[in-house]
């Protein structure tokens, strides 16, 4: 099972990003999928998550601003992300878990993600 990001860059405040996820040894649509940032010096924090169903859910930090959605066919999670702030400055990481419901905490949880990727920077200047 391997994940692997890309997309990550440098943009000014107001601006947007679109964040791939692409997976290989399972298929994406009878997991829970998400994303997870870590910035430095602050804790792990979930993002957003969808379920097998595409249901979707958004952390009230990025709530009208990012938008997760998947691609079964091309086993590939997405992450579009606009009007972009300085504090959304962090290292994403998008994962892969199996717990009920798909709830936020799962997918910034470490001991809860069955797989999670190398990590693609996101930097955010003011």
């Amino acid at each position: 099972v391997q994940l692997v990001e890309s997309g990550g860059g440098s943009v000014q405040a107001g601006g947007s990003l679109r964040l791939s996820c692409a997976a290989s040894g399972y298929t994406y649509s009878s997991y829970c999928m998400g994303w997870f940032r870590q910035a430095s010096g602050k804790e792990r924090e979930g993002v957003a998550v969808i379920d097998s169903d595409g249901v979707t859910s958004y952390a009230d930090s990025v709530k009208g601003r990012i938008t997760i959605s998947k691609d079964n066919a091309k086993n590939t999670l997405y992450l579009q992300m606009n009007s972009l702030k300085p504090d959304d400055t962090a290292m994403y990481y998008c994962a892969a878990v199996r717990v009920s419901g798909c709830p936020m905490w799962a997918i910034a949880t470490m001991g809860a993600l069955d797989a999670w990727g190398q990590g693609t920077l996101v930097t955010v200047s003011s």
